[in-house]
């Protein structure tokens, strides 16, 4: 889920990654600094399996822990037809629910498709407010990769663990690549994949990501304003 802010930029070869900023910090310890704190620090024995804590799992009074069982169906209204695409909590639990949570928000409404690359992912999931964008701008934990990245999935993306904030992706073909480097697949296009398919490709990856968190859709709308997007986001079914 790469520019100065957690922004997406995906390559063919890399996968689908949100820009990380650059830290400022060190890249690591020198050799000699390295070896000084390993010889303050005492060794101690590896510890028994039998004396670790049982591992019991998310805490079943926390409200906060995401459901792991259920689906959901969002349909989306498009500049370039409706479609519709259906959650699998099992698959993803935290990216089911950050999903479910923007829904609900009406997040994704005004939303441009500002990466489109025939035979390989159309991107979106930057709101064309920036004070929207930034409210939501809160990294979410990974989720093991359960369900691969096939055609018409959707994922969140990354700039590496730990920092799916709200763009997503759909893979216009099957991307099993993708999969090794984390990226979750949490649901998939069931109606409409056509229209999908049908999202104005013209702009490429030229719109900058950096500028649309900066300034919005008065940025897209002026330099890319043949610009696909969404006009409306509806959770239409949910079961447990």
């Amino acid at each position: 889920m790469l520019f100065a802010a957690p922004l997406l930029l995906i390559t063919t070869l890399s996968g689908c990654s949100e820009q990380a900023p650059k830290s400022g910090l060190p890249q690591g310890l020198g050799v000699y600094e390295k070896a000084a704190k390993e010889m303050e620090q005492p060794v101690l024995p590896a510890p028994n399996p039998e004396d670790l804590p049982l591992d019991l799992g998310d805490n079943p009074n926390d409200k906060s822990a995401p459901k792991k069982t259920g689906t959901f169906r969002v349909k989306f209204e498009t500049t370039a037809g409706d479609f519709v695409v259906e959650a699998n909590r099992a698959w993803a639990p935290r990216g089911a629910q950050r999903f479910y949570e923007l829904v609900k928000d009406n997040f994704y409404e005004g939303c441009r498709f500002f990466r489109v690359v025939p035979g390989f992912v159309v991107q979106f999931g930057i709101n064309g407010s920036p004070s929207v964008q930034q409210k939501w701008n809160r990294n979410i934990p990974d989720d093991p990769v359960v369900q691969s990245n096939l055609t018409g999935y959707l994922t969140f993306a990354t700039a590496g663990p730990g920092t799916r904030t709200t763009q997503l992706f759909i893979n216009y073909a099957d991307n099993p690549s993708l999969d090794a480097s984390g990226f979750a697949a949490f649901a998939r296009v069931i109606e409409g994949m056509h229209n999908v398919e049908g999202i104005n490709p013209q702009y490429g990856e030229n719109p900058s990501q950096q500028m649309i968190e900066e300034r919005g859709n008065d940025y897209l709308s002026t330099a890319f304003p043949d610009l696909d997007y969404i006009k409306r986001v509806t959770l239409i079914s949910e079961t447990e």
